[in-house]
């Protein structure tokens, strides 16, 4: 007798329904046996095991770390309390989980790894299908305008800044050492782990100066939170790494560049701080003054050639430069810069960014940029023949280029390319202006007092002021040279103790001549030929652009031989 259709679906029915609790019970099966494996693999280990499947994972918990880095790390947080977090990983072998695990005990939380199955893992990370949307977890780690202004002081001497430190827990110690910094005008924050402590020194007006003197222990806390901030691995102490991060303050931005090296004690660590306003400095409010002045302006309004700025690291080479491509910047002039890092965005002005490690260098870049179409190009640095020979080709090509060479004064600059192996029948002409430069800080307004100079050095402010030559236009008469003053600062509230408040540029302008040309081509080049025919030609040396400042109250006869002799 044959089974009806209803009978045959009913036997179906049943063979499916073992199948399938044949399927799950085989499953069932699996699963056991790879939460063993995976509690002995746990056990080998030395971590705690958990079995996640049917735990309540709530929102906040799975949102410490993003589905993203949560699936490169094989990595979850399924339980989050005020003061502690509780982790679990399939990778333990995985760096990154490792440096995570630091960034959250730097943020003051304890932290219990956990060892997981697969299958948990798979648990967990379906808990972010439940977020209202994908976010990514604020660990609380930037530094704010609010933090900021939170240690803004009045009078803020570098006592009040050690006093202020000191009172506070490591994340404000951060941030009150990145306002104080910002607030007395440091260009570089230095922290030093050293026997006896940890320093803490700031970088004013080009000057170090140490401003507070932690104990030891506090170290460790210190150096991982700046690198948490910055983005570096915390758990690397024995090689330099560099990182980076933003403060948006009112009207402006500081950009923070940190660099760490291992030392003896612990890390080195220096901070930067690039100021958007500090690249606003135009042209005209350089410092160069006089006849300089006039004789650079027409060199750099003209529409081919070079001009370079030299001096060593710290001169104020790159705020010159950009000073010239403020004056120059307009809606007729396409310019391009190639720089190794850009310290500050200009607008109106595309610029470009050295990547060595994608063969994108100085050479190779200002190759690229010249079939760009620009008029006015500047390169961050000469370093070799490749780089100065396209730039001098392109100078001689109707093209305006700006640039820096590392030598210690205008003069030196000359030998200095033939030294790298330029042709001087090439260099002669393209050459338009080369500028040497330095640093002084300036007299503080606010305390500053006249003061008698010993006889010894005022002899020899005399012999190099008497010694300015009379097609300069600075030439001081006799009266003028039988009247000097100086002045100094004796150190108020304004200026921190210090008696200076700001810098200057001081500066020798060599205009190329036709008996400079004559002697680069005559292959008699020396720097000292060269000094001695530009100042025939009219140019004021460093040292007494310096001593004519000084004379005018703008600095100190100190800080000009300090910089320039």
């Amino acid at each position: 007798m044959t089974q009806s259709i209803d009978d045959l679906l009913v036997d179906k029915e049943k063979e499916n329904s073992s199948a399938i609790q044949l399927n799950k019970k085989l499953t069932d099966i699996k699963e056991d046996r790879l939460e063993k494996e995976a509690q002995q693999k746990a056990a080998d280990l030395g971590l705690e095991y958990i079995a996640l499947k049917g735990f309540p994972i709530s929102q906040e918990a799975i949102s410490l770390i993003n589905d993203k880095e949560a699936q490169e790390m094989k990595l979850v947080c399924f339980a989050l309390l005020e003061k502690s977090a509780k982790l679990a990983t399939t990778d333990i072998d995985n760096e990154e989980v490792n440096n995570f695990i630091e960034k959250i005990k730097a943020e003051g939380k304890k932290v219990d790894l956990y060892f997981i199955s697969q299958k948990s893992f798979d648990y967990a990370f379906g808990f972010y299908a439940s977020l209202p949307k994908i976010r990514e977890k604020k660990t609380g780690v930037k530094v704010t305008k609010d933090d900021i202004e939170k240690y803004k002081q009045e009078d803020l001497s570098f006592s009040k800044i050690e006093k202020i430190i000191k009172g506070l827990d490591t994340s404000d110690k951060i941030v009150a050492i990145i306002s104080t910094a910002i607030q007395v005008n440091a260009s570089d924050i230095h922290i030093e782990a050293q026997q006896d402590g940890v320093k803490i020194r700031y970088r004013i007006d080009g000057v170090l100066n140490l401003v507070a003197s932690l104990e030891s222990n506090s170290w460790s806390k210190i150096v991982s939170r700046i690198k948490l901030i910055s983005g570096l691995k915390i758990n690397i102490t024995d090689k330099p790494q560099d990182g980076r991060f933003t403060i948006h303050l009112k009207g402006e931005e500081v950009d923070v560049r940190v660099s760490t090296i291992p030392t003896s004690f612990g890390e080195s660590v220096v901070m930067r701080l690039l100021k958007a306003t500090q690249a606003s400095m135009g042209f005209d409010s350089l410092g160069i003054k006089g006849r300089s002045f006039v004789d650079l302006e027409k060199q750099i309004k003209r529409p081919n050639g070079m001009i370079i700025t030299t001096g060593p690291t710290g001169s104020g080479k790159t705020t010159t430069l950009y000073g010239i491509l403020r004056k120059l910047n307009s809606p007729e002039n396409k310019i391009i810069t190639l720089e190794d890092p850009i310290e500050y965005k200009l607008e109106g002005i595309n610029q470009s960014q050295i990547k060595k490690d994608k063969d994108y260098n100085f050479a190779s870049g200002l190759k690229s940029i010249l079939r760009q179409d620009p008029d006015i190009v500047m390169v961050g640095e000469i370093r070799d023949l490749e780089t100065a020979d396209t730039a001098i080709n392109a100078a001689l090509t109707g093209h305006l280029v700006i640039s820096t060479l590392h030598t210690n004064s205008a003069a030196a600059a000359i030998p200095r390319f033939l030294a790298m192996g330029v042709k001087g029948f090439l260099l002669s002409p393209s050459l338009n202006a080369i500028i040497g430069q330095r640093l002084v800080r300036k007299v503080c307004k606010h305390c500053k007092k006249e003061v008698a100079i010993d006889n010894e050095i005022m002899t020899q402010v005399l012999n190099i002021l008497g010694s300015i030559p009379d097609n300069s236009g600075s030439k001081l008469t006799d009266e003028e040279l039988n009247n000097l003053k100086f002045y100094k600062g004796e150190g108020c509230q304004h200026c921190h103790g210090l008696g200076y408040k700001g810098r200057i540029g001081i500066y020798e302008i060599l205009i190329m001549s036709q008996e400079i040309e004559k002697t680069i081509l005559d292959n008699k080049v020396s720097e000292y030929i060269i000094q001695s025919l530009a100042q025939e030609n009219g140019m004021i040396t460093m040292l007494q652009d310096g001593l004519l400042k000084a004379k005018d109250g703008i600095t100190t006869i100190e800080e000009v031989f300090r910089a320039a002799d």
